[in-house]
């Protein structure tokens, strides 16, 4: 029997993700992500580093911590805080010095990998990002604040040391590899941001635990292409259509038809993302009997219609960025 979150989170899948290490050389090397990725992982694995936001004061993030930037714009990581990055990371292959000159001669030291991991003088970092926003949901995102710090005891050790010793593996599928593992990285840490005492928690979060609310966001999740209405809910539910509208409306601001159609229309746009499906087919997938209404509903919800969904990934994020010789 699956719950909110774990509908929600299933549906998190990396396609793709940047994932490297990241030895700085010295405390005054640093580098700034021009064109972040919507959602990003740095742990931090020796030393420590600082992650600051453009016109923030910095996160300092220790050995065992990490932290999370959620659509939160540039930054820059660097040992120090205060210290002027000497890279700067503008998109794909579009780096420069602090100054905008272009850095020559660029190269890797190993596999995704920068500097001297196997150095012990130097600050040991990793980073994963999801290159577009589609890998990791609206909802998500839109959920989580933009910088989060996550403590030792919130994300297990054996999982980020195991997402370190696989970020250098080269091997066949070692892409899937890591995308799941950063996708399972993600969940603990969801999880744990949204679990902490006084966090002001996504509605559908709280909504769990209501006893009216909870088992009728299960039942819309478990089957969201069966053809609900208020009265059927409200039986499966066991209460009456009114307590049940209210009780909705009270918890997360809509009704559960409402909820339910844009909840399709999430599942569609995932589904849609697929350059192999049809429209028809997505149709039939949420519960629509016919390509029309499906499409006159999505277009009304998301404003375009399915064929022209945006489906150019976001600029890549400091994933793969270059090392140093």
């Amino acid at each position: 029997m699956d719950d909110l979150l774990t509908d929600l989170m299933s549906r998190v899948r990396g396609r793709g993700t940047a994932l490297a290490r990241w030895a700085a050389e010295s405390d005054e090397t640093g580098v700034r992500m021009e064109a972040p990725a919507p959602l990003t992982l740095i742990a931090v694995v020796r030393r420590g580093c600082a992650v600051a936001l453009e016109r923030q004061d910095a996160v300092i993030v220790a050995a065992g911590e990490a932290v999370l930037l959620s659509g939160a714009g540039p930054y820059t990581v660097a040992p120090l805080a205060g210290t002027v990055p000497d890279l700067v990371v503008s998109g794909p292959d579009r780096y420069t010095d602090a100054a905008g000159r272009p850095v020559p001669g660029l190269t890797v030291t190993g596999t995704r990998t920068c500097g001297y991991p196997s150095d012990a003088g130097t600050s040991l970092i990793v980073t994963g990002s999801y290159g577009w926003a589609a890998d990791v949901g609206e909802r998500l995102l839109a959920a989580l604040p933009p910088v989060t710090l996550l403590r030792q005891e919130e994300l297990p050790a054996e999982l980020l040391s195991l997402l370190v010793q696989e970020t250098a593996v080269d091997a066949p599928g070692q892409q899937a590899v890591l995308d799941r593992l950063l996708d399972l990285v993600l969940v603990r840490a969801v999880r744990a941001v949204f679990a902490r005492p006084g966090t002001v928690s996504p509605r559908w979060w709280l909504a769990r635990a209501d006893p009216v609310v909870g088992p009728a966001l299960q039942a819309l999740h478990e089957c969201p292409t069966e053809p609900w209405t208020v009265p059927r809910l409200a039986d499966t539910v066991g209460v009456s259509r009114s307590t049940l509208a209210r009780r909705f409306a009270d918890r997360l601001g809509t009704s559960p038809m409402a909820y339910l159609a844009d909840w399709r229309m999430t599942l569609a746009a995932d589904l849609l993302a697929d350059p192999h499906t049809t429209v028809a087919a997505v149709a039939r997938a949420v519960g629509y009997r016919d390509e029309s209404s499906f499409a006159t509903a999505f277009k009304r919800l998301r404003g375009h219609s399915p064929t022209s969904r945006p489906l150019t990934p976001a600029p890549r994020g400091f994933g793969q960025p270059p090392g140093r010789v």
